[in-house]
């Protein structure tokens, strides 16, 4: 109800709450990070959190959380865990892994440490990546219209450039392989 249906405009919780005391603990979710001699991401060797704990990652976050609302369809959800945090999560967290900045070597923070200037001011890469590309696509091209923007968006899901990408995203019977794919 408080969003009126639209779960996106919620998506972004996870990021607002992560540095509360109750929600310290998903700081590490947000990211995986590589060694920076890796070529490749691995989950058995990149997805742990500073102190080694195992599955603090994104991916160890989508398959957890996506455990327990694929349990509470079933009826056997465990009852300590908040379905409506957990579909907040896995939203959140489902744009997270497609992030370049989000999924990167270890070194560079997700791009953080890496100092740019966008147009006139001085930024990181990763905010530039996160924020900036978007706000000066959305101004250059639509006129900061946001509904334009997410018009065109819709379109390459549903006739443009990643109309025959669909399909193969909306299936997996096994969730781990799916994510290191």
């Amino acid at each position: 109800d408080y969003a009126n249906g639209d779960l996106s405009s919620l998506c972004v919780w996870p990021d607002q709450i992560r540095h509360w005391y109750r929600y310290r603990w998903t700081s590490p979710l947000h990211f995986i990070d590589t060694p920076d001699d890796a070529c490749s991401y691995e989950y058995s060797r990149d997805c742990h959190d500073t102190h080694g704990v195992k599955d603090m990652c994104v991916a160890g976050a989508i398959q957890n959380f996506t455990s327990q609302l694929e349990h509470y369809r079933e009826g056997t959800s465990d009852r300590r865990y908040n379905m409506t945090e957990a579909l907040l999560f896995l939203s959140h967290f489902m744009g997270d892994i497609h992030q370049p900045m989000h999924v990167g070597f270890t070194t560079d923070e997700g791009g953080n440490t890496i100092a740019v200037r966008w147009f006139r001011h001085k930024s990181n890469l990763h905010h530039v990546w996160d924020r900036e590309i978007i706000l000066t696509a959305l101004a250059d091209y639509y006129e900061k219209n946001l509904d334009s923007l997410q018009e065109d968006l819709v379109g390459n899901f549903t006739e443009g450039i990643w109309f025959d990408d669909v399909a193969s995203w909306k299936e997996c019977d096994d969730l781990l392989p799916c994510l290191n794919k």
